[in-house]
């Protein structure tokens, strides 16, 4: 395909195919676009007529004002050029604006049927996309639950229309009920999914797709789903701006401590510093409300750990008590960790040694949600 020409919002464009067959004489290339032609009619001819095929072809191509052309080789093949004139799109920007980068996607499967959940993910293995899978609409909540507070949410979910208890448009359901638009979900399903359509986009979901389940269409599905809402695929949130901003610190290890607090003094943040979880609930408690943008939390600390100090936090009696971020910092990456520091009350999970970036981002988009009246 080539773009041959333009003039003022139009384009032309060519599309050749070319293949490498019988090929044709030069005396049969005029008749090919005629109805049921045949170069040889003899009964020893195993490639049939070229039936109506070609002859819609020509026909199509003219009402868009368009041209084809034939040129063949007996013995060669043959090459066909389709040349059409189109108003160019409207759409600024690159035209890649929307591609997906496999590397970067993560992918949640649901789907009640270990065998096709499991094929699902080495489907999208295969082309570079990492997958998680879950055979139930309960444990995709918990692990989507999961990635939410380690701040590495799945991009898009892919979920089984029929399981018991809890089918795919519950699922959907609670999805955007609890996380907004942070993924993108696509229902599979073997069946006929017109009669579940309208419900089905009321309960949030984005797109439908037929099993058995191509990468090629998982990827281009969720492109067209950006596409359509206007959505880069990989969102940025709102963020605060850091600087200016105070911190309390609830660590045991001064080293650690140190290592902290020099990291705020590269975006200007001001920082105060909590040998343990005692000392950091007194200190919040003895702090004016508002005193504190965020806390980050060590969780293993001697009389007082992390999650008891966030619990402490969470049910003082002061407006700021449930709203202001609390972000565990913690060696410990396993999925129950995680989900301790969520029941204790807390807003994110970041595994140590912390990256700078990656904890700058999420101060400033936690603090951003609590400034703009989102509750812990």
């Amino acid at each position: 395909m080539e773009r041959a020409a333009v003039f003022e919002d139009q384009s032309t464009i060519k599309f050749s195919i070319r293949d490498t067959g019988i090929g044709m004489d030069k005396e049969y290339i005029p008749k090919i676009f005629e109805a049921f032609s045949q170069e040889d009619s003899s009964r020893r001819n195993k490639y049939g007529s070229t039936g109506l095929g070609m002859a819609i072809t020509k026909r199509i191509v003219e009402m868009m004002n368009g041209t084809i052309s034939v040129e063949s080789e007996k013995g060669v093949g043959t090459e066909f050029t389709v040349a059409v004139t189109l108003k160019n799109c409207d759409r600024q920007g690159d035209a890649h604006e929307n591609a997906v980068d496999r590397g970067r996607m993560r992918v949640l499967v649901v789907d009640d049927e270990e065998f096709a959940a499991e094929h699902a993910r080495m489907v999208l293995d295969e082309v570079g996309i990492r997958a998680d899978v879950c055979l139930s609409g309960q444990a995709a909540m918990q692990m989507l639950e999961v990635q939410h507070v380690k701040q590495e949410p799945y991009n898009l979910v892919l979920m089984d229309w029929k399981m018991p208890e809890m089918d795919g448009l519950d699922t959907a359901r609670l999805i955007r009920e609890r996380y907004s638009n942070e993924t993108t979900v696509i229902i599979l399903t073997a069946y006929n999914w017109d009669d579940v359509f309208e419900e089905a986009l009321g309960a949030g979901v984005d797109s439908f797709l037929a099993k058995p389940l191509f990468a090629s269409n998982v990827v281009a599905e969720f492109e067209r789903v950006a596409r359509r809402n206007n959505m880069n695929l990989f969102r940025e949130k709102k963020r605060a701006n850091l600087e200016g901003q105070r911190i309390l610190l609830a660590e045991d290890m001064e080293i650690n401590a140190e290592i902290m607090m020099d990291i705020f003094e590269m975006k200007d943040v001001k920082s105060d510093h909590a040998e343990n979880g005692r000392i950091a609930v007194e200190m919040f408690r003895n702090s004016d409300v508002g005193a504190y943008a965020a806390i980050l939390m060590d969780v293993r600390m001697p009389e007082m750990d992390g999650l008891e100090a966030a619990a402490t936090i969470r049910a003082m009696d002061r407006s700021d008590a449930k709203k202001t971020p609390i972000i565990a910092l913690t060696a410990n990456a396993f999925d129950e960790d995680v989900q301790r520091s969520l029941q204790a009350g807390m807003n994110a999970h970041l595994n140590k040694p912390v990256e700078p970036e990656h904890l700058f981002q999420t101060l400033e988009e936690l603090i951003y949600e609590a400034e703009h009246g989102e509750e812990a």
